[in-house]
């Protein structure tokens, strides 16, 4: 017989389709009628599939007592209760390294839309505005410094790209490491030196609103804060402030604190960079996603082991 698992995201066909094949699957997700399913199901249910983005309450915990694994589709699983995990037992997967190339390059992006300002002057040549006067001036990157909170997999990617650009990389975290970047003890440092500060560290309620009005008041006018990691990292009432009050540059924001709904007056600011979350958005990568988490899965029920536990729970 096949385990009993529970959908609890709107997954992708090339990952739902290969857990129908070796899976007894109960989409909760797209239940019109969760209530009556959990009823039905609770004490079957095996495993649990969500991604990053998924909130899983404890109170979704608490109505499956043989729960044995979450697989999460996604580096981040700060929605999921980590503690209440640990405490029952529950292992908790991930798919970290599959992602980190391609949100590399969407932060490299954001740094090159941000200061060399192109998704501007794309728009300045499409109004027809180069026919009348010339582009701006923007901002040379070569020698600038690039602030990075949270130097794990995905950071290090990051300084990599910058450093090949001719940037200089600082970091903090929660250590220092055998890395040859300074480190700077502490978030507000780290804004005060950097001319882009980026949010590369994982989310949940440790770094709920981390970036807040005093971290960008260090970053000050000339500083743009670029966030490819998780909206609630930053306060994001504090960001609008600082722009609207031009205390910091601009923004290049791929995550935001209630997505998909992004504060509408960010729409209207020009030294603003938005992106639709799409730092691992990449064909390539969301298979290779996949196909983890379902591996994850295969090797718990297999011989009770995993390819990718959390770290908390290792």
């Amino acid at each position: 017989m096949h385990p009993d698992i529970l959908i609890t995201a709107p997954v992708p066909a090339f990952l739902y389709d290969p857990l129908k094949a070796s899976y007894c699957c109960h989409d909760y997700f797209r239940s019109g009628n969760k209530p009556e399913l959990l009823a039905t199901v609770n004490s079957k249910i095996l495993g649990l599939v969500q991604d990053g983005g998924t909130v899983t309450p404890a109170a979704l915990l608490d109505q499956l007592p043989n729960l044995e694994i979450i697989s999460v589709l996604g580096v981040g699983y700060d929605g999921v209760p980590v503690e209440l995990c640990r405490q029952r037992g529950i292992q908790v997967t991930n798919t970290p390294d599959v992602l980190t190339d391609d949100v590399a390059d969407v932060t490299v992006g954001l740094i090159l839309m941000t200061g060399r300002g192109f998704l501007r002057l794309n728009r300045f040549v499409l109004a027809g505005e180069w026919l009348k006067k010339g582009p701006e001036l923007t901002t040379r990157l070569g020698g600038k410094t690039v602030g990075i909170l949270g130097l794990g997999r995905i950071g290090k990617a990051i300084a990599q790209r910058v450093i090949a650009m001719g940037m200089q990389v600082v970091y903090t975290g929660r250590k220092p490491q055998d890395v040859t970047y300074r480190f700077l003890p502490n978030l507000k440092e780290l804004a005060a030196a950097a001319d882009f500060l980026v949010v590369a560290c994982p989310g949940g309620a440790a770094t709920k609103n981390m970036v807040d009005a005093d971290v960008l008041a260090a970053l000050g006018r000339q500083g743009v804060l670029i966030n490819i990691a998780r909206g609630s990292i930053v306060d994001e009432p504090a960001l609008l402030n600082a722009l609207r009050c031009g205390e910091i540059k601009g923004a290049g924001l791929d995550v935001f604190a209630d997505e998909p709904n992004i504060p509408p007056e960010l729409f209207s600011m020009e030294n603003v960079v938005l992106l639709p979350h799409v730092g691992s958005a990449t064909l390539e990568t969301r298979q290779a996603m996949g196909e983890l988490c379902k591996a994850n899965l295969d090797a718990w029920f297999a011989r009770k082991n995993v390819l990718t536990l959390i770290p908390e729970l290792a």
